[in-house]
């Protein structure tokens, strides 16, 4: 019975794992689009991982989004009234103010 268990439980581990690796495999990292303290992991210059944005639509921090996605975004325009779009590489926009 034990190694009844033992195998279920190894099988269902690896099922989590496989479901995991698919999931990731349908994302990117997309810069430019995460709120204030919602960005994944590493925002950049002045920031350390996940959280640690410090602005609106930051261009050096990213947010995972569905593979497909980043580039075609609606983002709100910028103050000044340009457009914001994701982006797949760190962008110099929207930048938090040094001091």
């Amino acid at each position: 019975m034990n190694k009844t268990l033992a195998i279920t439980a190894v099988a269902a581990a690896l099922a989590g794992v496989s479901a995991h690796t698919a999931s990731a495999q349908d994302q990117e990292k997309c810069y430019g689009v995460a709120l204030a303290g919602e960005n994944d992991c590493a925002a950049g210059p002045g920031t350390t991982c996940a959280g640690t944005s410090k602005v609106d639509y930051q261009g050096n921090a990213w947010k995972l989004v569905a593979k497909g996605t980043c580039e075609t975004m609606e983002l709100p325009a910028g103050m000044d009234g340009t457009a914001r779009m994701g982006s797949l590489e760190p962008l110099d926009r929207d930048m938090p103010k040094e001091g």
